[in-house]
C-alpha cells in the first residue's frame, strides 16, 4: 500500500513540477545603490576641480586624474563648506611619479529658505576653488 502512494506521489512530481512555470521581467532600475557621502561630495565639486585640473596642468579634457580622497571639511558660518582634497595626477611619461595635489573647494549651498538667517547667508549655490596647492614636484 505503501509502495503504490509512492509511485503515486512520484507520478504527480513527475507531471506537475515540469510544467510550473514563472514569469521573469528584466528591470533596468537600480534598487538601493550604496552611494557614500564621499561620492555625492565627489558629484558636485568634480566638474570644478576637473577644469581647475586642466588650467594648471594644461592640456585637453581627456587629462586624466584620480580623485583620493576628503583630507577634511570645514563648516563656515556663512553656511558654506570648506572641502579639502587630495588627487593624483598621472605622468604622461612612464619613467616620472604620480603628482599629488591638494585643491581645497568652497561649496556654498543656497540659501533660499526662510529658515536660514538672510543677513549671514546671502549667496545662490555655488562651488569655488579656494587653493590650489602641488604637493610633488
Amino acid at each position: 500500500m505503501v509502495k503504490q502512494y509512492l509511485v503515486l506521489l512520484g507520478f504527480v512530481f513527475i507531471v506537475f513540477i515540469p510544467t510550473q512555470n514563472a514569469k521573469s521581467e528584466t528591470n533596468s532600475e537600480v534598487e538601493g545603490m550604496y552611494v557614500t557621502t564621499e561620492d555625492i561630495i565627489s558629484d558636485i565639486i568634480f566638474p570644478t576641480i576637473d577644469k581647475r585640473v586642466i588650467k594648471e596642468y594644461g592640456g585637453d579634457n581627456h587629462l586624466i586624474w584620480q580623485w583620493k580622497r576628503i583630507v577634511g571639511i570645514t563648516y563656515n558660518e556663512n553656511h558654506s563648506y570648506d572641502v579639502t582634497v587630495r588627487i593624483e595626477i598621472p605622468s604622461k611619461k612612464l619613467n616620472e611619479n604620480v603628482k599629488e595635489d591638494l585643491v581645497k573647494v568652497r561649496i556654498s549651498p543656497s540659501c533660499d529658505s526662510e529658515k536660514i538667517n538672510k543677513q549671514i547667508c546671502n549667496h545662490e549655490f555655488k562651488v569655488e576653488i579656494l587653493d590650489y596647492k602641488h604637493l610633488s614636484q
